[in-house]
């Protein structure tokens, strides 16, 4: 095992931390911005890095499929390929292949599945998996599961679950353990805490450098989300990163680092960012409401994006029903920013010992929102 991770400090079940990889150290909590096929859409590496992340996601299932594991090692892996010298986490590629419930089949080797792109058949397994993320240097490889959709029954859960653990200790087998590099184990179970547990007890047996909580944010909503997370975190390793993938928005990170997670990546910002959305600390704003037509103010005060610095409401809210690209790169740009200052106040104010006044704080403007949306 070669990464390695401190835990700074703590208060309550919360964790400050450092990960140390071969490409740089990330401060936890951290939010990484999901690069799927090697780039974060409408922003340039030099941007992304500009808004304070330290590490990108990238996926699997995608870059194999195009332009392909070994162009991508030919050309100098992932990170010269995309120019980004941080550290790159990639999902294995086991939830993109799982969703493509009509293109794909199942079974104990491994997926078989057809492209989305093209129909071409490709062969998905925990070894292929590892070979792929090894060829695109992956700093952070995660191990080969099944996520299954919430709600979903007991015994249906039991044996994605098993299956999972199983294709967990051949993912580890086939890693190649190097200096600054390592592999997570994914913890499954659904919502089912006797699952959550024997998850965590087998993944734990295989030893891994960090452990992810999977099959959340799959359509159980936030309630349920937080419950399982009220005893998911502390079933696994103390000193190892706790990664919950595919989350979320900004209330559900902060109530997941509240309960003990350490990691989190999401499409939201990006996403939202192409769809009209921005993030503040007073709520969601839809800039194509007419209400910001005539308004001189930024998106946001006292945040430092290029947006918020340099442009009004009215002019973005111009951008976006005129259709110009410009409107997505600089709401993404304000969103990316958003998490990323999001996660600094919250490892700040857990060294200043203030984490409960920061999240009374954060839920107290959430909830009192921006302006009333027309």
């Amino acid at each position: 095992m070669t990464l390695k991770f401190e835990v700074l400090k703590t208060i309550g079940k919360t964790r400050r931390g450092k990960l140390y990889t071969k490409h740089g150290v990330i401060n936890t909590p951290a939010f990484m911005p999901v690069g799927t096929c090697g780039t974060v859409k409408a922003m340039m590496p030099e941007s992304v890095a500009a808004t304070g992340a330290e590490i990108l996601l990238g996926n699997t299932y995608h870059l194999m499929l195009r332009p392909g594991a070994d162009l991508v090692e030919k050309m100098g892996g992932l990170h010269k390929f995309m120019n980004w010298d941080k550290p790159i986490l990639t999902d294995s590629g086991g939830f993109q292949v799982m969703s493509l419930s009509g293109l794909r089949k199942i079974g104990e080797d491994g997926v078989n599945f057809a492209s989305h792109i093209d129909g071409k058949r490709f062969f998905l397994s925990p070894e292929e998996s590892m070979k792929i993320q090894y060829k695109l240097d992956s700093n952070i490889t995660m191990c080969f599961d099944e996520c299954v959709k919430l709600p979903s029954p007991y015994d249906v859960v039991k044996r994605s679950v098993e299956m999972s653990m199983r294709w967990a200790e051949r993912s580890k087998k086939a890693f190649i353990d190097r200096d600054g590099y390592g592999i997570f184990g994914i913890q499954q179970g659904g919502d089912y805490e006797d699952l959550r547990a024997f998850s965590a007890e087998k993944l734990r047996k295989i030893g891994f450098d960090g452990y992810a909580i999977g099959g959340l944010a799959v359509g159980e909503g936030q309630q349920k989300m937080f419950e399982v997370l009220d005893y998911a975190p502390e079933m696994l390793p103390f000193d190892k990163p706790r990664y919950l993938m595919g989350v979320g928005r900004p209330d559900d990170i902060v109530g997941a680092v509240l309960r003990g997670v350490d990691m989190f990546d999401c499409v939201m910002p990006t996403r939202s960012g192409r769809t009209s959305q921005a993030f503040t600390r007073f709520g969601t704003i839809n800039i194509r409401n007419s209400r910001h037509r005539e308004d001189y103010r930024p998106l946001e005060e006292g945040c430092d994006c290029p947006l918020c610095s340099h442009y009004s409401r009215a002019y973005i809210h111009h951008l976006q029903k005129a259709g110009e690209v410009l409107a997505v790169m600089l709401l993404t740009w304000h969103n990316i920013r958003y998490y990323q200052r999001l996660m600094a106040q919250i490892r700040q104010a857990i060294e200043s010992d203030t984490l409960n006044d920061f999240a009374a704080q954060f839920y107290q403007d959430l909830a009192q929102g921006d302006i009333k949306e027309l």
